[in-house]
């Protein structure tokens, strides 16, 4: 194989297939999503409801966590999967059904709601096995020495996902309204659990199978908290997602501030993927393992920056052209950190320092999504806005100045290391 490959990855058969279904996945969960917050804000016009529906997903993802991680290291991956995406499926029928007129008739809008919150928070207990499942299914579908190039991929396809996914959102309930835009997130959920079974079982690589569940968690902490590189890019990710999470806040800008409806809310919340998705693509051919402290430093505070241009705009191409920007960056700071994780945790632990991973940064966009809706509450939208760009720059600075080890950080060592592994 030819080195510094930017397709070394796809030339394996089930990577394709593993792609296609994260895919459909994250097209799905991010476009019901999206619907969600749109008839939520519809129903109530109140900026702490959309705070609310991150607030339900994000508790048993937290809770879970670590528990999910256990569960995922001791069982086998292909089948914790399929149950995961059969749960998603079920939860998209409740919500097809709670938007569909002729079934809500007889039910009051304040029932509609908390059902609509009930499901959003089932979704989280979901989510919770969902993210370390995918991460361990990973590390068995490529081998070792294309991690970092499957790591590229990988996140480029789920920002793919994440780009079409709110887009047609936005325009799917103009075109053909909320509970038809369900329909089709359930199609793609169905695709998903096809597309899965094209992919072998696959063995358990942990050695401590019937490990009591207290000393495995405690096993797993221990390894992310002296793990620097890995537990400093986790945190300084989290901080900036939590105090960066005006996405939250669009179908208010969409309605209110921009005044520009379901489409032009449909581009504002896929402008962020979609700069995402071109800085993956392009650090298949360009990596980032080169200086990478300094690289997710930098890439984090040009993040601060665009969500303050963001917040204060009045400009509906401006505010479009923030949140690509801001997705740039963000792509940069995923890939970054996705390498990291990849090349520094041991077979036999992906599950829960997955679970660790999505505690801190997969969660923090549900709470940073209650923290933007609580400040827009008592703060303002603007303001809040600006507030949370103005935290991620803080955060950044201090984490500079505080960890320079952590800025001199540089991965290609690491992957020096799993090539000679794998020759």
């Amino acid at each position: 194989m030819a080195k510094n490959d930017p397709y070394a990855a796809l030339r394996y058969k089930e990577f394709n297939v593993f792609l296609l279904v994260r895919f459909a996945m994250v097209f799905a969960w991010s476009m019901q999503f999206v619907v969600i917050e749109w008839e939520v804000y519809s129903i109530t016009k109140n900026p702490l409801s959309l705070g609310i529906i991150g607030l339900m997903e994000v508790i048993p993802a937290v809770s879970l966590a670590l528990f999910a991680g256990h569960i995922v290291d001791q069982n086998e991956k292909r089948n914790l999967l399929f149950k995961c995406l059969v749960g998603f499926s079920v939860i998209s029928i409740g919500l097809f059904l709670l938007t569909w007129p002729e079934f809500t008739t007889n039910i009051s809008t304040k029932v509609t709601l908390y059902s609509i919150y009930f499901l959003v928070f089932l979704g989280g207990i979901v989510r919770a096995f969902l993210g370390p499942t995918i991460f361990s299914l990973f590390s068995l579908v490529v081998p070792k020495k294309v991690y970092p190039n499957a790591a590229t991929w990988s996140s480029s396809v789920w920002q793919m996902g994440a780009v079409i996914g709110p887009a047609l959102a936005g325009f799917a309930i103009n075109w053909i309204g909320v509970h038809w835009s369900m329909c089709l997130i359930f199609g793609f959920s169905l695709f998903a659990i096809i597309s899965l079974s094209q992919i072998e079982r696959k063995p358990i690589l942990n050695p401590k199978i019937g490990e009591p569940i207290l000393t495995s968690l405690k096993e797993g902490i221990h390894f992310v908290r002296n793990s620097k590189a890995v537990l400093g890019a986790l945190s300084l990710d989290m901080i900036a997602v939590l105090f960066g999470g005006a996405v939250a806040l669009l179908p208010i800008y969409a309605q209110d501030i921009l005044k520009v409806g379901p489409e032009g809310f449909g581009i504002l919340r896929a402008a962020p993927a979609v700069g995402a998705l071109i800085t993956m693509f392009t650090s298949a051919y360009f990596p980032l393992y080169r200086k990478a402290g300094l690289k997710l430093l930098a890439a984090i505070f040009g993040f601060g920056i665009c969500i303050i241009v963001f917040g204060l705009s009045t400009t509906f191409w401006l505010s479009a052209a923030a949140l690509f920007l801001s997705g740039v960056t963000d792509g940069i700071s995923m890939v970054i950190r996705q390498t990291i994780l990849q090349l520094r945790t041991p077979d036999s632990m992906r599950g829960r320092v997955a679970s660790v991973n999505s505690m801190f940064v997969g969660s923090s966009n549900e709470l940073g999504a209650f923290e933007s809706g609580l400040t827009a509450k008592l703060m303002g939208t603007v303001t809040a806005v600006v507030f949370g760009g103005s935290m991620t720059l803080i955060t950044v600075v201090l984490t500079g100045i505080i960890s320079p080890k952590f800025r001199k950080l540089d991965l290609r060592k690491d992957l020096e290391e799993h090539n000679a592994d794998n020759s």
